[in-house]
C-alpha cells in the first residue's frame, strides 16, 4: 500500500502502531501416556491399510511431526541402517534428522514390506496409491480416535487433532529430559519462545521448584472456646429444646 497510495502513508503507520489485542493464553492440549497408547493400538495391522495407519500414527507421535511434514516425507528420507532415523523437512526450509524408537522403526519396516511398487516417491500413500494428503490423514486419525475411545473413556472429552499428537510428543520429551532446548530441536522450532509454552503444561517442572523451596512454617495452635462462646451455644441449645417441647 505504500507504493499504491503514498498520500496515506502516515495514516497507515498510525494503524500499524496500534498494539495487538491481548488474547487468552491457554495450556496446550495433549494426551496422557495411556491415551497415546490407546490411540496407537487402534489400527489392526492385519491388512495393507492397518499396517500403513499404524506406521503413520507411530511416526507422527514419535517425531512430533506437523501434518505437512508427515505427508511430504519421501522414501529417501527414511534410513533404517545402521540406526533408524528420518530426515524431516520443516518450516522455512529447515531440516532436522530425528532418531526413531525401535517400535517405530519396526512399524515402518512392516509398512515398506507391504507398500509395493508405487510410482510416487512419498513414503505414505492413500488407497489409490497417490500421495497421502492432509485431509486424508486427518480422516484416518479421527477414525482411530473413535476406536480408541471405546478402550480409553477419557478420550471422549478431548478433541484430538494431528497437532495434539505433536504437543503430546513435546511434553513426553520434556518430562524425560527436563531440557527445553532438546524439545525445541526435536520439534524444529526456530525460536525458543515458541517452545516455552510447554513449560506451563508440564507439572513436573513446578514440582521440582516446589521441592527446592523451603516453605514458610505454619503457626501451631489449638482452638480454645471462650466463656462467651460456650454461654452463647448453651443458650441456643436451651432455646431449641424449648421450641421443640412447645
Amino acid at each position: 500500500m505504500e507504493y499504491r497510495v503514498p498520500p496515506a502513508l502516515e495514516q497507515m503507520r498510525r494503524i500499524l502502531a496500534i498494539p495487538m489485542k491481548k488474547t487468552d493464553s491457554r495450556l496446550v492440549r495433549h494426551l496422557s501416556t495411556e491415551e497415546v497408547q490407546a490411540l496407537l493400538d487402534a489400527p489392526i495391522p492385519t491388512d495393507w491399510a492397518g499396517i500403513r495407519d499404524r506406521a503413520m500414527l507411530h511416526l507422527c507421535f514419535a517425531g512430533g511431526l506437523r501434518v505437512s511434514e508427515l505427508t511430504s516425507l519421501r522414501l529417501e528420507d527414511l534410513s533404517l541402517h545402521p540406526d533408524a532415523s528420518i530426515l524431516v523437512h520443516g518450516k522455512g526450509r529447515r531440516e532436522r534428522c530425528l532418531p526413531l524408537w525401535k517400535q517405530t522403526a519396526a512399524a515402518l519396516r512392516a509398512w515398506l514390506a507391504v507398500r509395493g511398487k508405487v510410482l510416487t516417491p512419498e513414503l505414505f500413500v492413500n488407497a489409490r496409491r497417490e500421495p497421502m494428503t492432509r485431509y486424508g490423514f486427518e480422516y484416518i486419525l479421527e477414525k482411530y480416535v473413535q476406536v480408541a475411545r471405546k478402550h480409553c473413556p477419557s478420550l471422549t472429552t478431548k478433541r484430538i487433532s494431528p497437532h495434539v499428537l505433536r504437543h503430546s510428543c513435546a511434553l513426553t520429551v520434556l518430562e524425560a529430559t527436563k531440557d527445553l532446548r532438546k524439545v525445541s530441536l526435536w520439534l524444529g522450532h526456530a525460536n525458543m519462545q515458541t517452545t516455552e509454552i510447554y513449560t506451563r503444561a508440564d507439572p513436573s517442572i513446578k514440582l521440582e521448584a516446589l521441592e527446592a523451596i523451603t516453605p514458610p512454617k505454619l503457626r501451631s495452635g489449638r482452638f480454645r472456646a471462650s466463656d462467651k462462646l460456650i454461654a452463647s451455644l448453651t443458650t441456643r441449645s436451651f432455646m431449641r429444646r424449648e421450641q421443640r417441647s412447645k
